[in-house]
C-alpha cells in the first residue's frame, strides 16, 4: 500500500451492501410485472415467488439450451441444471464434453452471473425455462430459451429506465441497504494518509447522492434533516454515470461533464475544467467552483480520471469493487491498476471452513484411499490381461480383484457422499463458491487472476495501516504440495 497514491471505490454492492432478501426481491417482482404488462407473458407469472438464496455468483447461463452451469477453473462443467432439473453426468458429457474444440463459454449464447444484480433475473430465467417445458403453448413457440432470456433482460432494463427500483430504494434506504459504521473511519484514515480518494459508479448523481447520504450520515429523503453534501468531504473526485466497464477503455470517447450538485445540472468541461456556456455567466477557476474539496462529474473515461488524479503510474491506483468483470478484470488487465474485490460470501465460507477441519481431513484420507485402491486394481487388471500365468494363479488374482473392486466401490461411495454433504453446507445446490469438485471454481480462478486483494467487506481495508505491505501466500505445484505444505 505504500506505493498507492489514489484509492477508488465502486458504490453499489461495494460501499453500499444491499439486502438481497428485499432488494433482489424488489428487482424480481418488478421484472415479472414488466414481462406480463409490457411483453405479453401469462398473468399467472404474477403469482410466482422468489427464492433469493438459490442463485449464486460464478454460474454461467446457457441461454440457447436453458441451462445453468457451474464450472471449475479449466471450464469443465461440474454441475448443470436445465431450469431446476439436474442434468445427469451422461447428459453433461454429451452436451458440454463431447466436442473436438472445447467451448470457452464466452460467446453470445452465454451470460455470466458475476454480479449480485444478476441473481433475480437468473432465477426468473430458470423458472421460465421450466414453465415453457411444462406448459406447451403458454409461451409463444417463436420464443426459444434465448428469446426468453432477452425478454427478461429487456424487462430488467425497463425497471431501470423508469426508475422503479431506485425510487423505492430512495424512499426507504434502510429497508434495502445495510448500515455500515466502518466506512467513515476507513475513509478518514485513507484521507489522512495523504491518498487521493475517488468514487466511480454507474449510478447517476441523484441516486448516488441518496445512497451516500444514507451510508455516511444516515440521512434519507423522508427524514427530518434534508440530504446533505457533507459526505463529499471524504472524496476528492466522484464520477457518476461512468458506464463501466467501457469507462476503462481509452478509446471510449464519452464526454466528461461536471455536475452541479444542488440542481443536478450538467456542465461541459475540458478534461474536468468547467467551460463557460454561450450567453451564460462566467465560470470560476477550478479551485473556486462549489465543492472545491470534491469535484463531481458524469461520464468520461479513464484518461479523464488519470488526469484528475495526476498519478505517475497506473500501478499507483487501487480500485475496490464487487463486479469481477466490470470493476476488477478491466481495471487490472487493461490498466494495470491494483485491485481489491469485495466478496460478501466469504464470511459464511470462512466460518464453515474453520469449523470443518476434521471433515476435510476425512475427505483427504478417503481420496487418498481411493487412489491407492485404484492403483492396486489397475495393476491386478494389467497382470490378468498381459502376463502369462497358470489357471490357478489367474483364479486367485481374479478373486482378489473382485474383492478389491467391491472395496473400491464402497470407498468411492463414502467419499462422494462425504464430499456432497460437505459442499451442501455452503449451498444445497451449488456447493462452495470457490470450489467445483476438487478444483477451484471458475469464479475463484478469476479472483486469483485479477484481484490483488479480496475481502468480505470494504470496511476491512480500515483494519490495517494504509501503508501495510500485503504479502501473497505461497503457491504450491502438485509435486510440492504433499511435502512443502506440511
Amino acid at each position: 500500500m505504500n506505493s498507492i497514491v489514489a484509492v477508488g471505490f465502486d458504490m453499489d454492492y461495494t460501499l453500499a451492501q444491499y439486502k438481497p432478501e428485499t432488494f433482489e426481491s424488489l428487482a424480481y417482482y418488478g421484472t415479472v410485472e414488466k414481462l406480463v404488462r409490457n411483453l405479453g407473458y401469462p398473468k399467472e407469472l404474477l403469482e410466482w415467488s422468489f427464492d433469493w438464496t438459490y442463485i449464486v455468483r460464478g454460474l454461467v447461463l446457457d441461454k440457447k439450451r436453458g441451462n445453468i452451469l457451474k464450472m471449475d477453473r479449466h471450464k469443465y462443467v461440474k454441475i448443470a441444471y436445465h431450469g431446476f432439473t439436474l442434468l445427469s453426468k451422461d447428459e453433461k458429457v454429451t452436451t458440454y464434453g463431447n466436442t473436438f474444440i472445447k467451448d470457452a463459454f464466452d460467446g453470445p449464447d452465454y451470460a455470466h452471473i458475476d454480479t449480485f444484480f444478476s441473481l433475480a433475473e437468473s432465477y426468473l430465467f430458470a423458472q421460465l425455462v421450466d414453465y415453457k417445458d411444462n406448459n406447451p403453448g403458454q409461451i409463444s413457440e417463436v420464443k426459444d430459451y434465448s428469446r426468453i432470456y432477452a425478454d427478461v433482460r429487456s424487462a430488467v432494463d425497463m425497471c431501470h429506465r423508469d426508475g422503479t427500483l431506485k425510487e423505492m430504494v430512495a424512499k426507504d434506504p434502510k429497508k434495502y441497504i445495510n448500515e455500515d459504521d466502518t466506512i467513515v473511519p476507513m475513509l478518514k484514515m485513507l484521507k489522512s494518509s495523504g491518498r487521493t480518494i475517488f468514487l466511480v459508479t454507474n449510478s447517476l448523481w441523484d441516486y448516488t447522492h441518496v445512497v451516500m447520504n444514507f451510508l455516511i450520515e444516515a440521512r434519507t429523503i423522508n427524514s427530518s434533516s434534508s440530504l446533505s453534501s457533507k459526505w463529499l468531504q471524504y472524496f476528492d473526485f466522484v464520477i457518476t454515470g461512468s458506464a463501466k466497464p467501457s469507462f476503462f477503455h481509452d478509446k471510449n470517447h464519452a464526454n466528461l461533464f461536471a455536475v452541479e450538485t444542488e440542481s443536478g445540472k450538467l456542465v461541459n468541461t475540458d478534461n474536468g475544467t468547467p467551460l463557460a456556456q454561450v450567453g451564460g455567466p462566467a465560470v470560476g477557476l477550478p479551485d473556486q467552483i462549489p465543492n472545491k474539496h470534491c469535484k463531481v462529474f458524469q461520464g468520461g473515461n479513464v484518461s479523464h480520471l488519470h488526469k484528475l488524479l495526476n498519478v505517475g503510474s497506473s500501478s499507483q491506483v487501487l480500485y475496490v469493487g464487487d463486479h469481477i468483470y466490470g470493476d476488477i478484470l478491466r481495471s487490472k488487465k487493461a490498466l494495470g491498476w491494483r485491485t481489491m474485490f469485495i466478496v460478501p460470501e466469504l464470511e459464511k465460507e470462512a466460518r464453515i471452513l474453520s469449523s470443518s477441519s476434521e471433515t476435510r481431513k476425512k475427505l483427504k484420507l478417503l481420496r487418498s484411499e481411493r487412489d491407492k485402491i485404484e492403483d492396486q486394481a489397475h495393476h491386478l487388471r494389467w497382470s490378468l490381461e498381459h502376463e502369462d500365468m497358470d489357471a490357478c494363479e489367474k483364479e486367485k488374482l481374479s478373486a482378489k480383484l473382485e474383492l478389491l473392486e467391491g472395496y473400491r466401490a464402497r470407498v468411492r461411495a463414502a467419499h462422494q457422499e462425504a464430499q456432497r454433504s460437505f459442499h451442501q453446507q455452503f449451498h444445497p445446490v451449488w456447493g462452495q463458491l470457490m470450489k467445483a469438485g476438487q478444483q477451484n471454481s471458475r469464479f475463484a480462478h478469476q479472483v486469483e487472476r485479477f484481484a490483488c486483494l479480496y475481502t468480505s467487506e470494504v470496511g476491512n481495508l480500515g483494519l490495517y495501516s494504509p501503508n501495510k505491505y500485503y504479502r501473497p501466500g505461497e503457491n504450491f505445484m502438485a509435486h510440492e504440495s504433499n511435502v512443502l505444505s506440511l
